[in-house]
């Protein structure tokens, strides 16, 4: 069974809409970023990864992610927001305190001030996040997954709040097994697991899955939970065989909610393969990539595929599963919105019709081409290949923003 999704409790639109756009366009940016990167000087503390990431997952990742759960969290638990109105504070927060980061790193006085902007857009989500989810009587596995989700987000800010200090030269501690556990607290604790609860929504709901066993994600995030309690434990404490033991329950996590995918695939009504299916296939094919170059990293220690597997993680599995969700949640938003109330008085589109297919299809060939390019260059060392990839994922990337840019305004347009 898919969970049910009510539109009582749906916020306006005109909230959601600032979080989508500073995150495509934050995307662009992050595209564009590449271009100064040079692959042959990168470490994790390397000022310029350093402000790529953060950018990337503050600004893109993170923003997306927020604005969704202010219209998923109601509308799928049916309850209303604890205070809608902190929507309208977290983002402007969230933003002045990424870009304060992502200059940061290079003048170490800015970043204390950044992180708190950070701290303080992130408190204000979390604390309505657990205010709303209060109102909930009774708990299945996916709100299960949420708060845990959501706790791992918590102790993983207080942490970047201490690795902000310590960068900034303000406190003493150890940046590398602090980085760690950071990196395990929020990209595996709080980014993945939410994925795979929220999979459970939203890949039935856009595919039309029914009577498939949710087994298979029920495993994974109880596995992945466990795991990264074990590897921040690990980081903090310098236990390598325990790490190992971690990295490897990791991977079986990961792997079991690839399957779960594989079930929803198999077992959905709608056949046709649309814009959103290309990329939530190149998302999963990205992750078992990343997966494999991260096995031959831990057998053979080259940096290389260390590196590209990062790249393939964040650019290829995070970035096109959230690019093939704005073309469902984006569509389904505007027309709710502008459409919903004129059905049986006029004619009104129809999903599909919102999305400009023939343009996300270049945006899609073209992202597709970049990704593959940039991890070909990441393996080989190849500046010069690099930047040739990092140009097919600009361009990808200008397409993304014009093509939100039209969905969001098809409303205004088609109401005339």
């Amino acid at each position: 069974m898919t969970m049910q999704v009510s539109q009582d409790f749906a916020p306006p639109f005109k909230l959601i809409v600032p979080y989508f756009l500073i995150g495509v366009f934050s995307f662009l940016f992050c595209t564009m970023y590449l271009f100064g990167i040079n692959i042959n000087e990168l470490h994790f503390l390397n000022p310029n990864v350093l402000s790529l990431v953060h950018m990337f997952l503050l600004s893109f990742v993170m923003m997306i992610i927020f604005g969704a759960m202010a219209q998923l969290i109601p509308v799928t638990l049916e309850v209303g927001n604890y205070c809608l109105k902190l929507y309208y504070i977290i983002y402007p927060l969230l933003s002045l305190g990424t870009v304060l980061m992502v200059f940061g790193f290079s003048f170490h006085i800015l970043l204390p001030f950044g992180g708190l902007f950070v701290l303080m857009a992130m408190a204000l989500f979390i604390f309505e996040f657990f205010a709303t989810i209060k109102k909930v009587k009774k708990f299945n596995n996916i709100i299960k997954s949420l708060v845990l989700a959501h706790i791992f987000l918590f102790f993983g800010l207080l942490i970047g709040i201490s690795l902000s200090l310590g960068y900034a030269g303000l406190i003493n501690i150890d940046m590398f097994s602090f980085l760690k556990a950071h990196v395990y607290l929020l990209l595996l604790g709080y980014v993945c697991i939410l994925i795979m609860a929220l999979a459970l929504v939203l890949m039935p709901m856009f595919s039309l899955s029914h009577n498939f066993s949710k087994t298979p994600t029920n495993f994974a995030v109880s596995s992945l939970g466990i795991a990264v309690l074990l590897l921040v434990y690990a980081s903090l404490f310098d236990l390598v065989s325990l790490s190992i033991f971690a990295y490897g329950l990791s991977i079986l996590a990961l792997l079991s909610f690839f399957y779960q995918c594989y079930i929803l695939y198999n077992t959905r009504v709608k056949k046709h393969l649309d814009i959103y299916v290309k990329f939530l296939f190149v998302s999963f094919y990205s992750l078992l990539a990343s997966i494999v170059l991260f096995i031959i990293y831990f057998y053979q220690n080259m940096q290389q595929y260390l590196l590209a597997a990062g790249f393939l993680l964040f650019f290829g599995f995070f970035a096109f599963l959230i690019i093939a969700h704005i073309y469902k949640i984006v569509p389904f938003l505007v027309w709710f919105d502008k459409f919903a109330p004129l059905v049986g008085k006029e004619k009104v589109p129809m999903l599909k019709d919102i999305v400009p297919q023939k343009s996300a299809s270049f945006q899609f060939y073209f992202a597709l081409i970049g990704l593959n390019i940039c991890t070909l260059a990441l393996i080989l060392s190849s500046n010069s290949l690099f930047k040739i990839g990092t140009s097919f994922l600009v361009i990808a990337s200008l397409y993304f923003c014009a093509n939100l840019i039209y969905m969001i305004r098809f409303s205004h347009v088609h109401k005339k």
